[in-house]
């Protein structure tokens, strides 16, 4: 790669050629002499020797480079083969995936614990993303049942940032969710058969919820990232505590808000609730603080700077670890919201 790159031959915004799109087609020949060698399984196959590993990259890495330089109309004629195999390899990955989106979600009927709405008009209709199933039974009872669908979800969902698209669309979480939503999914996605204008996020306050939210919206981002961009994905803000004194009653989202209302309501004998889900808190109460749209509070995500949120999923929901600790130690002083 990096001689191809050095030639012209691939450009720095492409990506790399796999070792099976370079060594279709090669044969070769190692010699390895060494002391009590070890081999791995019943047929002696394969060399076990770890420390020998590194010897022979090193050595076929220099050779290959001087062979390259050496010889560049080979080189040439290796790395066009090369590409070949790799376009190759990348259009039969697209078919497989269209086949498995085809295959998983065609003919498929709406998910049995979806409470849908009557209303048919997308832009008048409303999707309810909510974790738990308890919380899912106190929002479709709580619901505007007109306009209001609710899609319960327990537990968290799949990391879809370290996931391959079968394993995503063979997930007991995430396949419900796109056949509510009737868009499809990747090359198949036609954002015009959304059914819900507004896609909304309700979890719990503290920092489960939120992990819960994030991994929803890594869903969204890496896979439908046109409903973002349309503006159609929102967070609900529900209360994390109840402030109450005789038939008043007040809700606060954080610790904040709760220690600002506790001051101006001046009085002593206040009752002060801190829920610990929302299965906690019952129809009505979900209602007045979370789903009527006269008082409730939603925040619309966006992408305003889409090369910033790339990196961000990419650094928090990704495999490397060492990226994550890097953020963490930056950002662990701002922290004003931990459950311990």
């Amino acid at each position: 790669n990096d001689w191809a790159r050095r030639q012209g031959l691939i450009k720095d915004s492409s990506g790399n050629l796999s070792g099976d799109d370079v060594r279709e087609g090669l044969t070769a020949v190692i010699s390895v002499k060494m002391v009590d060698p070890q081999f791995e399984g019943q047929t002696k196959a394969k060399l076990g020797n770890a420390e020998v590993k590194g010897q022979v990259q090193g050595a076929l890495a220099e050779g290959i480079m001087q062979y390259l330089d050496e010889n560049p109309g080979d080189g040439r004629k290796i790395i066009d083969k090369s590409l070949t195999a790799a376009r190759a390899r990348e259009a039969a990955r697209k078919a497989r995936d269209l086949v498995i989106r085809k295959s998983a979600l065609e003919g498929s009927a709406l998910p049995g614990k979806l409470a849908d709405c009557q209303e048919r008009d997308p832009e008048r209709s409303e999707l309810y993303i909510v974790e738990g199933d308890s919380a899912g039974g106190s929002a479709k009872q709580g619901r505007d049942r007109r306009s209001q669908a609710i899609l319960p979800m327990f537990g968290k969902m799949l990391n879809v940032e370290k996931a391959r698209l079968d394993k995503v669309l063979s997930s007991e979480k995430i396949r419900p969710l796109i056949i509510a939503l009737g868009t499809g999914i990747g090359e198949t996605f036609d954002l015009t058969k959304l059914r819900y204008h507004k896609v909304i996020l309700l979890a719990d306050a503290d920092v489960d919820g939120a992990h819960i939210r994030t991994l929803l919206m890594t869903f969204f981002y890496r896979n439908m990232p046109e409903i973002v961009e349309n503006g159609h994905l929102y967070i609900a803000q529900p209360p994390l505590f109840r402030v109450s004194t005789g038939k008043l009653t007040r809700y606060a989202r954080d610790e904040r808000e709760r220690d600002a209302i506790v001051k101006e309501m001046k009085v002593k004998n206040l009752t002060v609730q801190r829920f610990k889900g929302l299965g906690e808190m019952n129809a009505d109460q979900l209602w007045d603080t979370t789903m009527n749209p006269g008082t409730r509070t939603l925040l619309q995500v966006n992408m305003d700077n889409a090369v910033e949120a790339d990196h961000l999923f990419t650094t928090l929901m990704g495999e490397k670890v060492a990226p994550r600790k890097d953020f963490i130690k930056a950002e662990a002083r701002k922290v004003q919201n931990l459950d311990v």
